[in-house]
């Protein structure tokens, strides 16, 4: 393929996106930077936790995607006494004609294209790595057999960042699965007034499909021939490796509050998510400003506070915009 005809795709898939959110935005409003960085992570062929409130348009937000691109989607509300096999599906046996007895394996609702995993941290340790291989590696394991995961297959799962009784955290390994955190947050006065009018009336205004599930893998394959500039990586590789306590290029500020930091994942994420960010912006090669503003969603949720910050009631974002600005400062001079 020549530079032009790169050039004419990308540019197609950015006003086939644009159209999307245009699509997106009759049923979310206000939530431009949620729509914008969860359809980042879907470009990019990977998995979201979004964290907000009851009532943020968490679960609206998903069915809209389904919608708009195309895909078979899901749903698993996760509680306390939710067992594996509700999610990953159990194998029956079942009497055939002559007597004979063969089992069958009946597939659960993980076996969709785009999957709502609700309240996510309101099961179980057991529950919750049901969704472990099939997140990484597209498949599940039951009985000893394989079953692959349609495709594509991305899980949006949601948490409620206030109310923690009963819940149990997931742990690190799950957490570096999802490409990214959205901090889902209250939407501005004049956004809640347009929620108020267009979802109390007689009707409501309904999504249009856009995209089709190939069309979006399509796009995922596009978005991995974009170009990236070498000092964009170099970038990359400098702000991830600033953010592990035990690194040499680490400022002080990380190593004396930083229990661990990120792994190689976050920096892939990164440097997918940068290009999908600039198509969904109309650019096409992505800069620093994207890395920038994808550090705290990207880093956020794999890092950790050693106690003694957590005491001096320290955040993890302000670190991670401390480390950003350090990086860029560092890089202008």
């Amino acid at each position: 393929m020549t530079n032009e005809e790169l050039v004419a795709e990308i540019e197609a898939l950015g006003v086939k996106l644009a159209q999307a959110k245009a699509s997106i935005a009759r049923r979310i409003i206000g939530q431009e930077e949620v729509v914008d960085l969860t359809l980042s992570a879907m470009l990019s062929g990977g998995h979201a936790l979004l964290i907000g409130l009851p009532g943020l348009g968490k679960t609206r937000l998903v069915e809209t995607l389904s919608t708009v691109m195309g895909l078979d989607a899901g749903r698993v509300q996760f509680t306390p006494d939710l067992m594996p096999a509700d999610i990953l599906g159990s194998e029956v046996l079942e009497e055939g004609q002559g007597g004979t007895r063969a089992f069958r394996f009946l597939k659960g609702p993980i076996f969709c294209q785009l999957l709502l995993a609700d309240e996510i941290n309101r099961a179980s340790p057991r529950t919750q790595s049901a969704l472990l291989q099939a997140m990484q590696e597209r498949a599940v394991t039951i009985a000893g057999h394989e079953h692959e995961m349609p495709a594509p297959f991305h899980v949006l799962a949601t948490q409620n960042p206030l109310e923690q009784e009963g819940t149990y955290p997931l742990p690190e390994a799950q957490l570096d699965r999802f490409l990214l955190q959205i901090d889902v947050e209250y939407p501005t006065r004049d956004a809640e007034r347009d929620i108020l009018l267009a979802t109390t009336g007689t009707e409501e205004a309904e999504a249009e499909p856009v995209f089709t599930a190939g069309e979006l893998m399509a796009a995922q394959h596009l978005l991995r021939r974009m170009p990236v500039g070498e000092a964009l990586v170099e970038a990359i590789l400098d702000l991830v490796r600033a953010c592990r306590p035990d690194d040499d290029s680490a400022p002080a500020a990380v190593r004396e509050a930083v229990s661990w930091g990120p792994g190689p994942r976050a920096a892939q994420a990164l440097m997918l998510l940068v290009r999908a960010r600039a198509l969904l912006d109309g650019r096409l090669v992505p800069g620093l400003a994207d890395l920038h503003a994808l550090a705290r969603p990207v880093l956020i949720h794999r890092m950790a506070l050693s106690y003694g910050a957590r005491a001096r009631g320290e955040s993890l974002a302000a670190l991670i915009d401390h480390v950003v600005a350090d990086r860029a400062g560092k890089a202008a001079a």
